[in-house]
């Protein structure tokens, strides 16, 4: 057997391209390296045939689709089928094929890898698919783990110990199995279009709309004296609706109301599946203390040993400016800081303005200059054509002063980065009530820029809650840069699908259109290990 292995292996070259039947290899660097290390001896079987670990593995490549991946990924049917001929040869009294068991072996051990490796660090490459993607994504020797698995005989533990020890992750998997019982169920009725409907209005699609939302856990008691009535009970249900679902919480079934009603139960398993694979790609630590921006849930959350200690909305990038996905660490932050205009923005966005009304730079402090380092000079912007100005031709750069009107309002948190992306307060506060929030040009808008200061600066001897608090509301705008004593972990994320700290599921709009790239991967052939 040992001849055998070692034979179809390096009869399959480098990289590794062999097949069993129509079942090819995917662990091409990894699957040789295995059965190298162990002098080509089979790990799952013996001469007479499989080895109860083989069952073993078997049964937890059969449980794969509780993590939103597919069993026959990793070979199931061909294994099932393997085994069951070498279960019926003692009845028919003949001898086992070692090609056959040397097969099976082959079969088990990239089972192992690819799936060990799926959900190690996930089954797609995010960068492949997103180029605004950049995951922090975890390492291991596969090889080596399968080989301590199989010495310890803890092949199922080892796997479970791969999948991501975060309680968001543990929670959508449990979420996963909440609404694929919705589907078994026939999933929930349509709500057919037609007129806005709200409180006290009366139709026939009351009586569907009430149908839905119970489906859904929404509307305890679907009945009513008179069914066609919009009533209070149905109101709060749909605003409860609205809210889980990033929606304005208005109690009106209005179009986007109804979209999201409209989502079958088997997309919303796809959405939940998509999501945990996002959290597969993210290193099982995120470290003791750290701040967690959800793109697409428009939020905020600061976690400290597993705890949140605070949480805010925020504003992010807009569809043609998307806030880039990437880990990193804040080291500093500035109070009243300046706003060095950004090449692009000032050509797509100040320019414009400009040249309809002037005066705006006045009136926002915005200074202007031409040229750079020590040519760099500063210009009255009043005496400057700007009618004569464009976006080609513009040779200006806008620098706007500290101060209430700053784009950066009054704190801006840097986490120095290629994307020249940053957390910063904003004069635009009306922008935080509204359920869809990407306005900015890619950087990250804060809800409450004073008390993450604070927190950040908690241990700073010398910045006290009340000196950051005097700094940012005297009279004497001072630029203030000041480095943390600890620097804070910042994961900039994307899930369209999470729990919320009060337990319920929440789902958003998906804002930068990512999900249907990532399931389309998602149900291709496995990538290799």
């Amino acid at each position: 057997m040992r001849e055998l292995l070692r034979f179809r292996i390096e009869a399959g070259g480098v990289p590794l391209k062999i097949s069993v039947g129509k079942e090819p290899i995917y662990a091409a660097i990894v699957l040789p390296i295995f059965y190298e290390r162990r002098a080509y001896q089979p790990a799952w079987t013996d001469s007479q045939g499989p080895l109860p670990k083989a069952e073993t593995l078997l049964n937890a490549i059969r449980r794969a689709d509780h993590d939103g991946l597919r069993p026959g990924d990793y070979h199931q049917k061909k294994i099932e089928a393997i085994l069951s001929e070498l279960r019926q040869l003692p009845e028919s009294r003949r001898k086992p094929n070692l090609h056959q068991i040397v097969d099976l072996d082959l079969l088990l051990t990239d089972a192992f890898l690819i799936y060990g490796s799926h959900l190690h660090s996930g089954r797609t490459d995010p960068e492949k698919i997103h180029p605004q993607w950049f995951a922090n994504r975890r390492e291991g020797d596969l090889a080596l783990l399968l080989e301590d698995a199989l010495r310890l005989n803890r092949i199922e533990g080892t796997l479970s110990a791969l999948l991501p020890a975060h309680a968001g992750y543990k929670h959508l998997r449990d979420t996963l199995a909440i609404y694929r019982k919705f589907a078994e169920a026939g999933g929930w009725p349509i709500v057919p279009s037609g007129k806005k409907l709200q409180l006290s209005d009366r139709s026939e699609r009351v009586i569907l709309l009430r149908q839905r939302l119970a489906a859904e856990g929404f509307l305890t008691n679907a009945g009513a004296d008179d069914s066609t009535l919009f009533d209070s009970n149905l109101d709060q249900a749909l605003k409860k609706f609205q809210i889980q679902n990033s929606l304005d919480a208005d109690g009106i079934l209005g179009t986007n109301t109804l979209q999201a009603l409209n989502i079958s139960t088997n997309q919303r398993v796809r959405q939940i599946v998509v999501n945990m694979e996002r959290w597969r790609w993210l290193p099982q630590k995120l470290g003791d203390r750290y701040i967690l921006v959800n793109i697409a849930g428009f939020d905020l959350n600061v976690v400290e040993q597993e705890t949140l200690e605070l949480d805010m909305r925020v504003v992010v990038g807009k569809t043609y400016r998307k806030t880039p996905v990437f880990s990193d660490k804040i080291t500093y932050l500035v109070i009243n800081p300046y706003w060095g205009v950004p090449n692009i923005i000032a050509k797509k966005d100040i320019l414009p303005k400009v040249k309809k009304d002037p005066e705006i730079l006045i009136n926002q402090k915005f200074r202007v200059f031409e040229g750079w380092g020590k040519n760099t000079r500063e210009i009255d912007s009043r005496i400057i054509d700007w009618n004569t100005v464009t976006a080609a031709n513009l040779k200006y750069r806008f620098k706007q002063d500290p101060g209430p009107q700053n784009a950066l309002g009054r704190i801006k948190f840097m986490f120095p980065n290629k994307f020249d992306v940053y957390l910063h307060d904003t004069p635009a506060k009306e922008l935080f009530v509204k359920a869809r929030r990407d306005f900015s040009s890619g950087c990250i808008r804060i809800e409450k820029p004073v008390e993450l200061a604070k927190y950040l600066l908690r241990n700073h001897p010398d910045w006290p809650p009340e000196k950051i608090r005097s700094t940012l509301t005297g009279s004497d705008i001072t630029v203030k840069t000041v480095k943390l004593s600890e620097p804070a972990n910042i994961h900039i994320l994307y899930w369209t699908v999470w729990v919320g700290k009060d337990g319920r599921i929440y789902f958003s709009p998906d804002v930068y259109d990512r999900d249907k790239s990532l399931d389309i991967a998602m149900q291709s052939p496995p990538p290799g290990a």
